[in-house]
């Protein structure tokens, strides 16, 4: 993205202004019944909000990147008021009845839109009442940020094209970080729910969600993001991880907008249900 002086940047980036650089997060939020049980998890959740504003800048705004807004092209919810989307079934009524009602920013929606390019060189396109935040979202920020004051707006992702066009788009969002953007990519390393055990059994993760997750944990803290797009060619070993990918790609998003040298710090590094790798990290 390309800097551009006086009134012109501050019509471009909208609301957006220059801010100390926000880390970016990638969260395995797992079920969404970590929304409301007192467990590590949502301890962790809580723990990482208070850092805001002590060891890190409060965020302006919160980009976040959910497994569960898959999309044609890419979409960024551009209404005021998001609504709280209740996307699962199968949950008890109290999971139901939780609300997140974070504003969003249409002004900053439509400035993210223009600078950050899909394929074609098109901008983002503008979702202005259709989706909202969804479990992927709101589960986690709600234990993060509980006053439901910062702006959130969610950035959909193009299921049909290849990994490495994910990762691409992600490097575009490198500069909003310097704009107060926090940027949270919500999915998880190992999601394998045919494979899910209930009960103790679902303590001991299966010996492929292991390498796989051990795989991944490797290439980030040796700072080999480059290698996460590629993912795929672990043949066998990644289609046991992921049956289907959508809760992989939001790492690329988060990998993609890391800096050079920035060092990864991994909190919930172990399993849900023995295939669901909670492993998070944040960089910055």
């Amino acid at each position: 993205m390309t800097e551009i002086a006086g009134a012109a940047a501050q019509d471009l980036w909208g609301s957006l202004k220059k801010s100390e650089r926000m880390p970016v997060i990638f969260v395995g939020h797992g079920s969404p019944m970590n929304a409301i049980g007192d467990n590590e998890y949502r301890r962790s959740w809580q723990a990482l909000g208070t850092q805001f504003g002590d060891k890190y800048a409060p965020p302006q705004l919160i980009l976040c990147i959910s497994a569960h807004w898959l999309t044609e092209g890419w979409w960024l919810t551009a209404m005021d008021r998001p609504k709280t989307i209740h996307d699962f079934g199968g949950f008890p009524r109290e999971l139901f009845d939780q609300q997140y009602p974070a504003p969003g920013d249409a002004a900053a929606a439509r400035a993210i839109s223009q600078q950050v390019r899909q394929r074609a060189s098109a901008p983002l396109g503008l979702d202005v009442d259709g989706w909202g935040l969804d479990h992927g979202t709101w589960p986690v920020l709600k234990p993060m940020f509980p006053g439901a004051t910062i702006p959130v707006i969610q950035l959909s992702m193009d299921y049909s094209r290849a990994p490495e066009e994910h990762y691409a788009l992600a490097g575009q969002l490198k500069a909003l970080r310097e704009r107060g953007v926090l940027i949270v990519g919500s999915g998880n390393i190992v999601h394998n729910l045919r494979q899910a055990q209930r009960g103790a059994a679902g303590n001991q993760a299966y010996d492929w969600a292991l390498e796989f997750d051990q795989t991944t944990g490797g290439h980030l803290q040796q700072g080999n993001l480059d290698k996460l797009q590629h993912f795929l060619r672990l043949g066998q070993l990644a289609k046991m991880a992921h049956p289907t990918h959508e809760h992989y790609l939001p790492l690329l998003y988060a990998a993609g907008a890391v800096g050079a040298g920035e060092q990864p710090h991994f909190f919930n590094t172990n399993f849900q249900l023995g295939s669901i790798s909670m492993r998070s990290v944040i960089w910055g």
